[in-house]
């Protein structure tokens, strides 16, 4: 299993430099575990990049089926007052945004306070820092 940031899951969705590794990843491992946010935060990505001229309307219908395929797979770590806890420990002492730290609150949440040997996946090297501050393995 694998915990992955909403940054890892937009290569699977559009095309980009690191879409084919990411796909290998998911090949390696189809159990993604996401933060409940992630599918929000993906449709965001998405519109984004339409409205910047770097998606066609069709690419955006595309990339949003991709999401619905991939998100009926993953399993979520649902929001909660100890993912907000976490998540305000972690702003006090790592720069980070606030839905990263919802992120990796998240990610600490799955694995149950202890992220030795738990695996992250995150394209974002501010959350990257983090999550292998607090002990995860990142991919």
């Amino acid at each position: 299993m694998i915990f992955w940031d909403t940054s890892a899951v937009i290569p699977l969705l559009v095309r980009e430099s690191g879409s084919a590794a990411t796909r290998r990843v998911l090949r390696a491992d189809r159990q993604m575990i996401v933060w409940w946010g992630t599918y929000t935060e993906c449709e965001s990505a998405i519109a984004r990049r339409e409205s910047e001229g770097l998606l066609s309307h069709q690419d955006r219908l595309d990339a949003q089926a991709v999401l619905q395929q991939v998100a009926a797979a993953w399993s979520e770590v649902l929001a909660s007052p100890e993912v907000r806890a976490r998540a305000s420990l972690l702003l006090g002492r790592h720069a980070l945004r606030a839905a990263d730290a919802l992120q990796l609150a998240a990610a600490l949440v799955w694995a149950r306070g202890q992220p030795a040997g738990h695996r992250l996946n995150t394209l974002d090297a501010r959350l990257g820092q983090a999550a292998r501050a607090v002990g995860f393995l990142l991919i």
